[in-house]
């Protein structure tokens, strides 16, 4: 991509409405825009790196046994009604509008009753468990207050899977599969090391649910940590439960602000018994299937990123969900030799499978497209120069640390197709 061919640009200074870091920054480098309060769109460089984050997770959820599938966002009222969960005062999230031809439809915040109800259609025995389905698609919550940037927005993608099994066991062990497949993904995004497995209230269905909540100074929950043991619990957890049997007592916990990032939670019969969704097992017995419940907002995952990554310059992508991998910074552009060169580096990253933006802006200055890349927060910046071809080297820049390094343009290539 050529920077001049980039509808995008960047600010100086962010939209007067915000102030969740995430929001100001990404709005300041052009990944997003704020259409209006709780609905953004995803500008060329913001979709990149969501679509990043979504191969990230769709790889680890294949990788247990998940298989997507994409459901509709319009819901008729039959199947939320069979739950309970239609009525305007027990879900106050509902955005709900009349249909021409009449009735009523919803605009969909979650997608168990829907799921449950397609899979009546493909089990009937225990033969045909388990299996483990998901999306990544739009989602709808009618906020009173849409606020922290993309963190907490009317209108947003989420992945959602559903396990359907037979026995208890089963449901435990995929349970199991899937809290550590989102260890991984959060691992992979760059979230991982500040990212806990936090215990949450089961409700009616198991003793405790799990959230995965990243620590972080933005964060709007507040879970209660023991760092040493690796062990995290949520406030009404603290309040309610033994901690005895999580192997850690209140003294060990310290209180910090967190993101919820993910969560996990078993169903039980719940949805299959309200929907009808029955199996018969070895002896013939007609059951409930045992169902279970796994989301992870990519959105929200991208804004922890950047709240939790960035420094006093702008953005730090990691190398696996950023946009590009190289900067190539061109200066001295209305030198035609330089120019050529500069083009020719650009060609050659290209050819070898290397993601690049190239700055190839001829009158912006050394020190805006500096503060600009810093901003946009790509790992590397090789900065291309009169000097540097005339010394036969590039500059190299981490964007993370900030070392700088001086490699020839064998050693460049070298080095970055070893990393890509």
């Amino acid at each position: 991509m050529r920077q001049t061919k980039l509808f995008t640009k960047t600010r100086k200074e962010a939209p007067a409405d915000e102030v969740a870091k995430n929001a100001q920054l990404l709005s300041r480098a052009g990944y997003i825009y704020k259409n209006m309060a709780g609905a953004y769109s995803f500008l060329p460089l913001g979709l990149k790196v969501i679509d990043k984050i979504n191969t990230i997770v769709r790889e680890e959820m294949d990788g247990i046994g998940g298989q997507e599938v994409h459901m509709p966002s319009l819901q008729e009222s039959t199947l939320w009604q069979q739950s309970d969960r239609w009525d305007d005062e027990k879900v106050d999230v509902w955005f709900k509008t009349k249909l021409k031809a009449g009735g009523e439809v919803g605009l969909a915040w979650t997608h168990e009753e829907v799921i449950t109800d397609i899979m009546r259609q493909y089990v009937s025995s225990y033969k045909d468990l388990p299996f483990f389905i998901y999306q990544i698609q739009t989602k709808f919550r009618n906020e009173m207050r849409a606020k922290s940037g993309i963190m907490r927005t009317r209108e947003f993608w989420m992945k959602d899977l559903y396990s359907f099994c037979a026995t208890e066991e089963q449901h435990a062990e995929f349970y199991e599969a899937c809290a550590s497949a989102y260890q991984r993904i959060f691992d992979r995004i760059g979230i991982g090391e500040k990212t806990y497995r936090t215990f949450a209230s089961g409700g009616a269905f198991t003793k405790f649910s799990h959230e995965f909540q990243t620590l972080a100074d933005a964060g709007e929950d507040i879970v209660y940590v023991s760092e040493q043991k690796g062990v995290a619990v949520n406030e009404e957890v603290l309040a309610e439960a033994d901690l005895s049997e999580l192997g850690v007592d209140k003294e060990d916990l310290v209180q910090k602000k967190s993101i919820e990032v993910g969560n996990i939670f078993s169903l039980g019969t719940k949805f299959s018994e309200a929907i009808g969704l029955y199996y018969k097992d070895s002896d013939g017995e007609q059951r409930p299937v045992i169902m279970g419940s796994y989301g992870i907002g990519p959105a929200r995952a991208m804004g922890t990123v950047v709240d939790l990554l960035s420094d006093e310059k702008g953005i730090v992508w990691p190398e696996s969900v950023a946009p590009f991998t190289v900067h190539l910074v061109g200066l001295n552009l209305d030198d035609a030799e330089v120019r050529d060169h500069s083009e020719g580096v650009y060609n050659a990253l290209h050819d070898r499978g290397i993601e690049v933006l190239f700055d190839d802006r001829v009158e912006a200055r050394p020190g805006e497209k500096f503060a600009d890349s810093d901003l946009i927060g790509i790992p590397y910046r090789v900065v291309v120069s009169k000097k540097t071809k005339e010394e036969g080297k590039f500059e190299v820049v981490t964007r993370k640390s900030g070392e700088v390094r001086y490699l020839t343009e064998d050693e460049l290539y070298a080095d970055f197709g070893t990393q890509s």
